[in-house]
């Protein structure tokens, strides 16, 4: 059985101007700030495995080589000759 461990962060001499900014963000969206600065770090850390988890295939060349215009073109292409026939 996982059990996941929870610490807490501390950011020390966050300007009064940014901590009220974010204190308001956090209230128009319903929430705590802390809940709104946990939503803030979580996100950051999933973008980051995204990242790189796309940057272990930026090297692959088994894929198209396409722009997505000219995937788009071609896929119009393929579907007006499937339409002809």
């Amino acid at each position: 059985m996982y059990y996941a461990c929870m610490v807490a962060l501390q950011i020390r001499d966050v300007p009064e101007d940014v901590r009220r900014t974010l204190a308001e963000q956090a209230a128009r969206r319903g929430q705590s700030l802390q809940a709104f600065l946990l939503n803030l770090v979580s996100d950051e850390a999933r973008r980051a495995s995204n990242l790189a988890v796309l940057g272990r295939f930026a090297d692959r060349t088994d894929g198209s080589a396409l722009s997505a215009a000219e995937m788009s073109r071609s896929l119009d292409e393929a579907r007006a000759e499937r339409d002809r026939r």
